[in-house]
C-alpha cells in the first residue's frame, strides 16, 4: 500500500506565508481574472458579434452579448447624430465591461455580499472624457441615484466611478501586461508551480483509499475506507447514512499507524448497470496465514444503494509472506477485462527466491494480474485472456499480464482526449520506492517494470540489473526520495470543468503531501514535470474554494463526468475520522456555462441522508473589507492611507507572527524547496545522554530550533520521519516549557551538515523523559539527509509564544 511517515495533523502555516509573499512579487499570482458570478473567465462556445474584445476569453457567452447588443440598442434609439457619433463607443465599451475578464473587478464585485456597481470603474482620463461628451445619457446607462448629482461635477463623479485599486481601471488594464501576459492560461510561479485550488468534497472519513463511480448514470461515488465500510454519496454530496458494504469483520487491519492491510481497492463491472457486480480487493486473516482476497458481489435486489453481502463469491487468494507490500489497486480496462495489481510480498528489497517474486513469473505477487470475469455465473468463476502474454510459457503464471513491480499503489485508465481521444487506454501507475526513487509507469502488456533489478532509473540489485536478459521498460518518470518517499499514482485529467488541465497526469506523494504533474510532449514524447502549489494571494478566493489539504495523500479519483479528486487525512490510521475528499479546479479558467451540464439519473433512497457540510476554509489570507464610497461632503483619502495591496500583506504578515497551538490548522503541505541554515544561540543542555538542545533560530530565540541530541559523547540531529507534536512535547518538557506549539520539518531551522543524524523514525507517547525512551529506528540507524532535520517551537502558553 503506501508508506507511513510524516509529521501527525497539518503542516504548519507560518513559513508558507513568506513564500505567498515572494510569490506574489515574482508573478501575478494575486491578479484574480473574475466574473460576475463569481466564478473564472471562459471561451465562449460561439464566437460574441458585439462584444468582440472579448470573443476568445472573457466573462461573456453568446446569449449575453445578444442581450448587450440589444440593451445598447435600446438606449441609442435615445441618441440624435451628434450623440450617436460622439457617444456610441462609450455605451459598447461600458456595457461590454461584463464580458472582461475580469469583471467582478471592475465591478466591484469580488465580495458577493457586497453590491454591484452599475458602471463598471473607469480610469480618470477616461472618464473626463466621457463626462464631456456623453454625461446627460448617465441615466440611460444606469439606475444609480447618485449620478444624477454628480454628473454635472466631473471631479466628484470620477472619483465616484473609480476603483480603490487602479489596475483594474478601465481601459488601463487592456494595456496592463502584468494583467493580460497569460491570461486564461493556469498560473504558475517562478518555479514553475501550478497554482491549482480546491473544493471540499467529503469530510470525516477514516483513512478513505478509494472513491469510484458505478457508470451507470446516476453519478453517485463510492467512498471505501480501510477498515472495510464503503460509503454511497449522492450527486448534491449528501451521505446515505447506511453503509453501501460493511465487511469490517472479514478484513485484517489495525488502527496502528503504519498497517498496509485493510481493505485496498474497489472497482465496478463495465455493466455494472445490467449485471450488478462488483469486485473489491482486502487483506483476510485465514487460520496463520495473512492473504490478499479478491472477491465479486451483488448489488442488493431491494436497494440499489446497498450489497447482498450474501453475494460474495472469492475469485482468487494470494498469500502475503510479509504485513506490507500489498497492492490493492482493481480496475477494469478497456478491453474489459480485470486487472489486479498486487505487491511483492513486503519486507524489504524483495527477498523471496533467488531472483525475488516480482522477477519470477511463476508467482502472482509483483505482478500485474490480467483475468476474465465475464459470464461466470457458471464454470470457472474467471477465465484467462486468450491473448494475455505467457499463456504459452509453462513456467509462468497464465494471469500475469506485467511483471517486475513492487507495490504499485493507484492506477488508472486514460479515458483520453475528449475530441481526438488520444491517449485513450493507457494505463498509468505509481509503484512505491525502496530507498532512493518514486516512478510512474505506463503499464503495457508482457512488459518488465525493472524491480529488483532496478529503482526509478537507477540499478537496486546490481548483480540482476547488469543480467542483459532483463529487457526492463524505465518508468515515463521517477523522482528522489528529497521530494517524496511514497508515490500516490493519480489519473490524466479528461474532464470538462477545468479545459487548461486536460492531458495533465496529476499524481502525489503520501509522505512529502506534495501534488505533481506530468505533461506529454507531442513532439518529443517526452514527460515535462511540473508541481502544483495551491493558490497564493487571491487566486483561490472564489466561493466555495479553499487553497489548503491535509497532508497523507492516500489516493486519487475520477467521478461520472471525469472531474478530477484526492483523498488525504490528518491521522493516517485506520481510525482517524480526518480524512477528506478534494476536488481539484483550476482557478484562471473554466468551461463556458452550460457546456459540463449533465443530468443524473435518479437514485430510489431507503436510507436517511447526512447532508454534506464543509469543514475546510480558505487560508494563508485575508480578503480586505471594501473602502465606502465617498459621499457629497468627504474628502478623498489622503496619500498616506493604505490603499488594498498594503492592506493585503498586512494582513499576511500579521498571519505569519501568529502561531497556533496544537491541533494545527490545516495549510498547503507544500514542502520548502530549499533549507537556510539560520544563524541562532545554542541552548546549553546539561551534556548527560538524551540531552537536547534547539539551535538555528535567525533571532536566537530560546523556544525554538533544531533539535539536537546528545548520544555517547556527541551531539547528533533528529530526522523529521514520524516527527510530530508527541515528540515535540518531550523536548519541550524536557526544556522546562509548558506546551509545544509546533513540531517543525523540512529543516526550518536550517541544516546540521556537520552533525550525525543520530536517530530516526522517531515515536513518543508525550509521556516520555527523553527522546531515547521513545521507540525509534536505533542510535545512529537512519534513512534520511539533513534536509529533513526537525525541529520544535515551545512555549508556556497555549496562546502564543510568550
Amino acid at each position: 500500500m503506501w508508506y507511513f511517515c510524516d509529521i501527525i495533523g497539518h503542516i504548519w502555516q507560518s513559513p508558507f506565508i513568506l513564500f505567498y509573499l515572494f510569490a506574489f512579487w515574482i508573478t501575478p499570482a494575486f491578479l484574480h481574472p473574475q466574473c460576475l458570478d463569481f466564478k473564472p473567465p471562459f471561451q465562449p462556445q460561439q464566437e460574441l458579434q458585439f462584444c468582440q474584445m472579448y470573443k476568445y476569453f472573457g466573462c461573456c457567452d453568446y446569449a449575453r452579448d445578444q442581450e448587450l447588443m440589444a440593451k445598447y440598442y435600446r438606449i441609442m434609439d435615445n441618441f440624435d447624430y451628434y450623440g450617436y457619433s460622439n457617444c456610441a463607443s462609450y455605451v459598447q465599451d461600458l456595457l461590454c465591461q461584463e464580458c472582461s475578464p475580469y469583471a467582478a473587478h471592475l465591478f466591484d464585485a469580488e465580495d458577493p455580499s457586497t453590491p454591484l456597481r452599475t458602471i463598471p470603474g473607469l480610469c480618470p482620463d477616461y472618464c473626463s472624457q466621457f463626462h464631456s461628451k456623453c454625461r446627460s445619457f448617465l441615466s440611460l446607462l444606469s439606475d444609480d441615484p447618485r449620478l444624477p448629482e454628480l454628473k454635472h461635477d466631473q471631479h466628484r463623479l470620477c472619483q465616484y466611478l473609480e476603483l480603490d485599486d487602479p489596475d483594474y481601471c478601465y481601459p488601463h488594464l487592456l494595456s496592463n501586461e502584468r494583467l493580460t501576459k497569460n491570461l486564461g492560461r493556469t498560473t504558475a510561479d517562478s518555479e514553475g508551480c501550478l497554482q491549482l485550488c480546491l473544493e471540499e468534497v467529503a469530510n470525516g472519513l477514516r483513512n478513505p483509499l478509494a472513491m469510484v463511480h458505478a457508470n451507470d448514470g446516476t453519478h453517485r461515488f463510492f467512498i471505501a475506507e480501510q477498515v472495510g465500510l464503503v460509503w454511497v454519496y449522492l450527486p448534491d454530496r449528501s451521505k446515505l447514512e447506511k453503509p453501501f458494504l460493511n465487511i469490517t469483520k472479514a478484513v485484517l487491519t489495525s488502527p496502528w499507524e503504519g498497517d498496509e492491510r485493510g481493505f485496498l481497492g474497489l472497482t465496478f463491472h463495465p455493466d455494472f448497470k445490467y449485471n450488478g457486480k462488483l469486485y473489491v480487493y482486502y487483506s483476510v486473516e485465514v487460520g496463520i496465514d495473512e492473504r490478499i482476497r479478491i472477491s465479486e458481489f451483488r448489488i442488493s435486489s431491494t436497494d440499489m444503494n446497498v450489497v447482498d453481502h450474501g453475494s460474495e463469491r472469492i475469485i482468487l487468494e494470494i498469500d502475503e509472506p510479509a504485513s506490507n507490500h500489498n497492492g490493492g489497486q482493481l480496475l477494469f480496462a478497456d478491453d474489459g477485462y480485470l486487472y489486479i495489481f498486487t505487491g511483492d510480498g513486503g519486507m524489504a528489497g524483495d527477498p523471496f527466491g533467488k531472483f525475488g517474486n516480482s522477477q519470477n513469473k511463476s508467482a502472482l505477487l509483483g505482478k500485474v494480474l490480467r483475468i476474465d470475469v465475464n459470464d461466470n455465473e457458471r464454470g470457472p468463476l474467471y477465465r484467462i485472456p486468450p491473448d494475455n502474454p505467457f499463456v504459452d510459457e509453462p513456467s509462468a503464471r497464465p494471469e500475469v499480464f506485467a511483471y517486475g513491480v513492487r507495490n504499485m499503489w493507484r492506477c488508472s485508465v486514460d479515458r483520453g482526449d475528449p475530441i481526438t481521444k488520444e491517449g485513450k487506454g493507457r494505463i498509468f501507475c505509481g509503484d512505491v520506492g525502496q530507498n532512493k526513487y518514486e516512478e510512474v509507469d505506463i503499464v503495457e502488456k508482457g512488459r518488465n517494470y525493472g524491480w529488483r533489478a532496478k529503482e526509478g532509473f537507477s540499478c537496486y540489485d546490481k548483480k540482476l540489473c547488469a543480467n542483459s536478459s532483463l529487457d526492463d521498460v524505465l518508468p515515463i518518470y521517477a523522482y528522489p526520495h528529497k521530494m517524496g518517499k511514497s508515490v500516490t499514482g493519480g489519473y490524466v485529467y479528461r474532464g470538462c470543468e477545468n479545459p487548461n488541465l486536460n492531458g495533465m497526469y496529476i499524481f502525489g506523494d503520501f509522505m512529502s503531501g506534495r501534488l505533481m504533474s506530468l505533461k506529454e510532449n507531442r513532439n518529443s514524447r517526452n514527460w515535462e514535470y511540473n508541481e502544483i502549489c495551491m493558490g497564493v494571494g487571491l487566486t483561490c478566493s472564489f466561493p466555495g474554494l479553499i487553497n489548503n489539504y491535509y497532508p497523507y495523500i492516500i489516493s486519487f479519483a475520477e467521478d461520472e463526468a471525469g472531474e478530477l479528486y484526492f483523498m488525504s487525512t490528518e491521522i493516517p490510521s485506520a481510525e482517524s475520522p480526518t480524512g477528506v475528499v478534494y476536488k481539484i479546479v483550476d482557478p484562471s479558467r473554466r468551461a463556458p456555462p452550460g457546456k459540463c451540464h449533465y443530468e443524473p439519473l435518479s437514485v430510489r433512497v431507503r436510507s436517511s441522508l447526512i447532508q454534506f457540510k464543509p469543514k475546510e476554509t480558505l487560508i494563508g489570507v485575508h480578503v480586505p473589507t471594501k473602502h465606502p464610497r465617498l459621499s457629497n461632503t468627504e474628502e478623498p483619502p489622503d496619500a498616506g492611507s493604505k490603499d488594498r495591496l498594503q492592506e493585503l500583506l498586512d494582513s499576511l504578515r500579521e498571519q505569519d507572527e501568529q502561531i497556533t497551538p496544537t491541533p494545527f490548522p490545516p495549510t498547503t503541505p507544500k514542502p520548502l524547496r530549499t533549507s537556510r541554515q539560520r544563524k541562532g544561540r545554542r541552548r546549553k543542555g546539561k551534556h548527560k545522554k538524551g540531552a537536547v538542545r534547539l539551535v538555528g533560530d535567525e533571532e536566537g530565540r530560546r523556544d525554538r530550533g533544531r533539535v539536537e541530541v546528545y548520544v555517547n559523547g556527541e551531539w547528533g540531529t533528529i530526522c523529521d520521519d514520524l516527527w510530530n507534536t508527541k515528540n515535540a512535547i518531550v523536548v519541550c518538557r524536557q526544556l522546562g516549557f509548558h506546551h509545544a506549539l509546533k513540531a517543525a520539518k523540512h529543516a526550518e531551522f536550517g541544516e546540521g551538515t556537520s552533525l550525525k543524524i543520530i536517530l530516526d523514525d522517531v515515536q513518543c507517547e508525550g509521556t516520555e523523559e527523553t527522546l531515547l525512551d521513545c521507540q525509534h529506528a536505533g542510535i545512529g540507524v537512519h534513512n534520511c539527509a539533513h534536509y529533513e532535520d526537525a525541529g520544535v517551537i515551545c512555549g508556556n502558553s497555549v496562546s502564543g509564544l510568550e
